[in-house]
């Protein structure tokens, strides 16, 4: 190749290159608004944004991945927990998390009813931007973390789906279930002894679950433990257990949303599967 011939070659490329980049910056600005959830930002949305910056919330915590990796990322917080936990959480983040277990503590903020309204609506928003999968792994809530005295479980993991239907293994499906609903109930709950998160542990549920129904002090509907599960599920604030701290006036910090966003066949294949643990 010539002089004449590389310097010609260097510069096709070069133009090539740059009208590649070009259009590949047009297609993302068209796609942008579709992206980044722009005809769902409210003034409330504005609103909690300014929130999340007044009190210096990245100072610990990511958003998309960037911020401080002190405490969790929250893209998706939104999604794993529901209003009223997080309602309740940013009251007193010290009802949830016990700095001697957990060896870090969010400080109480001391917010108004108002701002966190704001911020709730922020972070819905946030939660509702399609990342395309960033960050690639997001530091979870639940990180496991038991009490003291209790087996330890080290983190959340990642479990491959397996392709079953409740056919093949009704118990496996209910499995898939518990790990790919939204929001995934293993987001709250561990199935380890003596590891609670978010939510209680869920090992020896059905064993609990009979216990509950034979008190005196159940209010639900149920009559045995698999009823119970059940009702746990599509009505969470049916039956408060006394004394937890997974509750707040009466009403359960599980989102109630399952009775629409599972069908009645993953909702009986999930009861399968928290049946199995006694």
């Amino acid at each position: 190749m010539t002089n004449r011939q590389a310097r010609m070659f260097a510069i096709a490329s070069t133009a090539v290159a740059a009208l590649v980049f070009l259009m590949l910056t047009v297609h993302s600005h068209t796609r942008f608004p579709e992206l980044s959830n722009a005809d769902a930002i409210t003034p409330q949305v504005v609103a909690g944004q300014a929130v999340w910056h007044r009190y210096n919330c990245v100072n610990c915590h990511t958003l998309f991945g960037e911020g401080s990796y002190y405490a969790p990322d929250l893209t998706k917080i939104a999604q794993l927990r529901g209003e009223r936990y997080l309602a309740a959480y940013m009251r007193d983040p010290s009802q949830f998390y016990d700095e001697r277990v957990h060896r870090r503590l969010m400080p109480r903020q001391d917010l108004s009813d108002q701002e966190i309204a704001d911020l709730i609506a922020f972070l819905e928003w946030v939660s509702n931007v399609d990342t395309q999968g960033w960050p690639p792994r997001p530091i979870l809530v639940t990180t496991g973390l038991a009490a003291p005295g209790a087996a330890e479980q080290p983190g959340v993991t990642e479990v491959p789906v397996r392709p079953v239907t409740a056919e093949d293994d009704p118990i496996a499906a209910g499995e898939n279930v518990f790990r790919n609903a939204v929001p995934a109930c293993q987001a709250c709950h561990s199935t380890q002894p003596g590891v609670s998160m978010a939510g209680p542990s869920l090992a020896g549920i059905a064993t609990r679950a009979a216990e509950i129904v034979a008190s005196d002090d159940y209010t639900g509907q149920a009559s045995d433990a698999e009823g119970y599960i059940r009702e746990s599920i599509v009505a969470p604030s049916a039956h408060i257990v006394p004394g937890a701290m997974y509750s707040a006036a009466g009403m359960s910090f599980m989102p109630d949303t399952y009775r629409e966003a599972l069908s009645d066949d993953e909702i009986e294949q999930l009861v399968a599967y928290l049946m199995s643990f006694r």
